[in-house]
């Protein structure tokens, strides 16, 4: 993800996330880019091919507030 992205700009992190029994990619991950670097990534990646299967490039929204899980 890390060499893709940084065809666009400045790669500040890159997170994939795996799940917490298996180790498993869970399929989607976090690239944090600088501002300008991140809507030319988006603009760019967004619906392309990427081994064997079709990125979903979009700007992270904050998660919604959870009630308790108890």
């Amino acid at each position: 993800m890390q060499d893709l992205f940084s065809e666009y700009g400045n790669v500040l992190s890159v997170k994939l996330v795996s799940d917490r029994e298996t180790g498993r990619a869970r399929g989607f991950g976090f690239v944090e880019m600088e501002d300008g670097d991140a809507d030319a990534a988006i603009e760019a990646l967004d619906n392309v091919s990427f081994g064997g299967r079709t990125l979903r490039v979009n700007e992270a929204k904050p998660r919604a507030p959870r009630p308790p899980r108890y």
